[in-house]
């Protein structure tokens, strides 16, 4: 196969950077920082937003949508929550030709507005638990934007709940975390996230607790994929979201916020992605199998078209590629760069045989198949590399991770990989020299890998990495 990248080893930033390009996945928009994501790449984030979709509606969350722009007031009201974004925001103080007698943020993130509304629409214990979700573009003027990892606008959902008593929203707020998000990121996407606490460094603005996924990319680097955060009373207390209770006491709500972003197909790409492209995970491809014509004549495109026609059938997204003027090496490089999980090769000469050709994109290898085989042999290669490329990131993972006992071990393994060791080995003045070296507390841990409840919680381990 023709190299048309950068080689990962040579030049990871680049070779991500060329295969967003070649791979026709986005562009950069016309103001520094936005992107434009082009149709094969948004395929894939629809898919993306239709399996995340399902998984929070089954949490009992609804869909709803909130307004764009925000008075700057109401980021004022939470005065840690503004202070965390005002570097970021995208203030607007002219419209219709006029100056705005308060000028307005452009969303950063919706707790403020829908803080606003959570006020107006509960009133009793019995309007609760509200559960309220958005799928939205939000703005963050970022300095050193890199698509679909850092862009000053970019495409998430974002969760926002309130709860009568904390304990009911710290259930909800794990709850989306693994039963959302964890089994999203790791069945679907194939990326094996640790999950974890943030540190109060680290914490999103105005939470009590923030709670994260973390994924390793191709580099060694971590991603952080997703958060879901507690917010105490702390928006309810600013914005009077207040609840008459079973014994007729007025109470502060407790709330909770939570999101992903396009940030993910950046981490499908650098987890999974090799040399020769993309490589997408069967369960979120929008085409799974590619039949090409080879050659066109002898009966090769009624063949084909009847192989599309029967993988369709069998649940199976399918395309067909009959551009048979097009030389059929530049469409397979097309192909491996856009990262079809299997494609079914059709040929004057293997079908003359009674044979079609699988090529399956996670090893490259290439199997003639009989025609009336392909159907069952796609299905098994479906589900076998959905695994494979799970499996593979896993030992990846492993193998760049390393247990350390001291942060100076720590900062030398965070070179190639990720160092795991007792957060009492780091501490917060720890946190501090290593972010001076641009090393992160990714997330802490229990022993058993399990997240905790507290950042207090003895014998704690912490993720330490450089990011994006």
């Amino acid at each position: 196969m023709a190299r048309v990248l950068t080689p990962r080893a040579e030049d990871f930033p680049r070779w991500y950077q060329d295969l967003i390009a070649k791979a026709q996945l986005a562009d950069n928009g016309p103001v520094r920082g936005t992107m434009v994501i082009r149709p094969a790449g948004y395929a894939i984030w629809e898919r993306m937003q239709s399996e995340m979709d399902a998984r929070i509606k089954a949490t009992g969350a609804e869909n709803a949508y909130f307004p764009l722009f925000i008075p700057e007031s109401y980021l004022k009201r939470e005065a840690q929550h503004v202070e965390g974004f005002s570097p970021e925001l995208a203030v607007v103080t002219h419209g219709g030709g006029k100056q705005l007698a308060e000028p307005v943020v452009v969303r950063p993130t919706s707790e403020t507005v829908i803080g606003e509304f959570m006020a107006k629409w509960v009133d009793s214990y019995r309007d609760l638990p509200l559960l309220l979700n958005q799928w939205a573009n939000v703005v963050r003027w970022e300095l050193r934007p890199r698509i679909f990892l850092r862009t000053s606008e970019f495409l998430w959902q974002e969760g926002h709940t309130a709860h009568a008593d904390e304990a009911d929203a710290r259930a909800y707020a794990r709850r989306i975390l693994h039963e959302a998000y964890e089994d999203f990121m790791v069945n679907v996407l194939g990326i094996p996230v640790v999950v974890g606490r943030k540190t109060a460094r680290e914490r999103f603005a105005g939470a009590t607790s923030t709670y994260t996924l973390e994924g390793m990319m191709g580099d060694g680097k971590a991603l952080q994929l997703g958060t879901s955060h507690e917010l105490g009373q702390n928006f309810a207390k600013a914005f009077d979201i207040t609840y008459s209770s079973a014994d007729r006491t007025v109470e502060h709500a407790w709330t909770t916020s939570w999101g992903t972003s396009t940030r993910m197909l950046g981490g499908l790409i650098m987890a999974h992605g090799d040399d020769d492209g993309l490589r997408v995970p069967p369960r979120i491809a929008p085409i799974q199998a590619y039949v090409m014509i080879v050659k066109a004549g002898d009966g090769v495109g009624e063949a084909a078209g009847k192989l599309r026609d029967a993988l369709r059938d069998a649940g199976v997204r399918v395309a067909l590629d009959d551009r048979v003027d097009t030389p059929f090496g530049r469409r397979a490089v097309d192909a491996e760069l856009k990262g079809y999980p299997v494609r079914v090769e059709v040929g004057p000469r293997d079908l003359a045989a009674g044979n079609a050709v699988v090529v399956r994109r996670t090893d490259g290898s290439k199997t003639p198949v009989p025609v009336g085989d392909v159907v069952s042999t796609v299905l098994a290669a479906l589900d076998a590399d959905q695994k494979t490329l799970h499996d593979s990131a896993l030992a990846f993972r492993e193998s760049r991770t390393v247990d350390v006992k001291t942060l100076d071990e720590a900062l030398e393994a965070s070179a190639t990989g990720w160092a795991r060791l007792p957060w009492a080995a780091v501490g917060t003045e720890g946190e501090t020299r290593a972010n001076g070296q641009g090393v992160t507390v990714r997330c802490l841990v229990r022993p058993d890998g399990s997240v905790p409840d507290s950042e207090d919680e003895s014998d704690l381990v912490a993720i330490l990495a450089r990011a994006y």
